[in-house]
């Protein structure tokens, strides 16, 4: 398994054949991964997921007082 580090920087370029996402760790050695157009939306779908999902277009949410 692949130690856990905390991350530093990263970057994200379209390409022909789809991304280029370059990761680096503080402290450690940059690292690029190919994403290909599914991946990135399977990323994308992660993330939305992770955040709580997607709102509504048009519906805020209420703020506490």
């Amino acid at each position: 398994m692949a130690k856990l580090q905390s991350l530093e920087t990263f970057s994200l370029h379209e390409t022909e054949n789809g991304y280029r996402l370059l990761v680096s760790a503080v402290g450690g050695d940059a690292l690029y991964v190919e994403i290909t157009p599914a991946q990135m939306d399977d990323i994308i779908e992660s993330l939305e997921a992770a955040m709580g999902g997607e709102e509504e277009e048009g519906v805020e949410e209420d703020e506490a007082f």
